[in-house]
């Protein structure tokens, strides 16, 4: 598995938006496994996002989609300032 981990601060009350944008897609989304997104208890505009695919080839080619970039824009309007993005190989999930 592959995917991504990243940190964002969210504009306040955009949080329905974020979850609008993360559901229109992902099904139909060649090798997507999951996304988990996590609003920390210190400050509730941090929020971290864990996406998975089913490998790496996957993840690029949806990272360099058209559709992809869109759907980054649209989200990019909810957010205060740009995400960081953590890539990297899933080397351990549980349970599997």
């Amino acid at each position: 598995m592959y995917g991504t981990v990243a940190r964002m601060r969210m504009k306040p009350g955009m949080e329905a938006q974020m979850r609008e944008i993360e559901n229109e897609n992902a099904s139909s989304t060649p090798g997507f496994l999951f996304t988990h997104m996590y609003r920390m208890d210190k400050d509730a505009n941090e929020f971290f996002m864990v996406v998975a695919f089913t490998d790496k080839d996957a993840y690029h080619k949806n990272a360099q989609s058209p559709e992809q970039h869109q759907q980054y824009l649209r989200y990019r309007e909810l957010l205060e300032e740009e995400p960081e993005w953590h890539d990297g190989e899933i080397i351990f999930s549980a349970p599997e």
